[in-house]
């Protein structure tokens, strides 16, 4: 039993571990309103994953309010200034590595008896381990020390205080985030999630200046309210599957 539950947390932790990794290497290369623009796409890939992997159906309404999602996304990356393919295609797969592990998160916390916080902190520490050789392999601590140097030299000692603010604030998000499926519905998380797309997207637009074509513009937009759609829909009909299955 033990064994099946590691290798359950195991499978977790490899989505977990791509989806940060591939939406960071996104934010290198691309715009971070750029960036969010794209995962605001991330309800059509759980869609496509729950229908063509687990075999699950929706009713045509959720198909439909995917095209918003899908044409808004799209119309933003063509008009976007700053496209580059690693950082499009760094937040696609964040999407898809995140849609398989909100899939077997959902999996694993359904009958048992392990809070968000708990199940959270457990998917972190199997992470680290996991990203761990990687990091060595790939960079190793003479690249780690040339970055810090780089970074320290060009931005200066508040540097330092920014990585341990991100990281603080970072898990926080996280960390609520696993704490909230566990205390509200679907549709209110759905909700609150497209919410704070629109506060990334606004905020780091007016942070860093980033140039925005009213074309550019107008896709985010479509692709926001896709999502929020998409939310709507989709409660609806699990609502009605769960009332006919009672």
């Amino acid at each position: 039993m033990f064994n099946v539950l590691i290798f359950f947390f195991l499978k977790v932790a490899v989505a977990h571990t791509i989806g940060h990794v591939a939406a960071t290497v996104s934010m290198s290369k691309v715009a971070v309103s750029f960036t969010h623009i794209i995962k605001s796409g991330e309800p059509a890939f759980s869609v496509l994953v729950s229908r063509f992997f687990l075999g699950e159906s929706f009713p045509l309404p959720v198909y439909l309010s995917l095209l918003p999602i899908i044409g808004g996304c799209a119309l933003a990356a063509v008009t976007e200034l700053n496209f580059n393919t690693i950082g499009f295609m760094g937040a696609m797969i964040s999407n898809l590595a995140f849609v398989f592990r909100n899939i077997f998160s959902k999996k694993g916390m359904k009958g048992n008896s392990v809070s968000g916080m708990n199940y959270y902190a457990c998917l972190s520490m199997m992470s680290l381990l996991i990203l761990t050789p990687f990091a060595i392999a790939v960079e190793g601590p003479k690249m780690w020390a040339a970055g810090w140097q780089n970074a320290v030299s060009q931005i200066g000692p508040n540097f330092v205080w920014w990585v341990v603010a991100q990281s603080v604030f970072y898990h926080l998000y996280n960390q609520v985030s696993y704490m909230s499926l566990d205390q509200i519905s679907p549709l209110t998380f759905s909700i609150g999630n497209t919410m704070k797309r629109i506060s990334v997207i606004v905020a780091s637009i007016i942070i860093f200046h980033t140039p925005v074509q009213p074309v550019n513009a107008l896709g985010a937009a479509i692709a926001v309210l896709g999502t929020f759609l998409y939310s709507q829909v989709n409660n609806t009909h699990f609502v009605m599957k769960y009332l006919v299955l009672e």
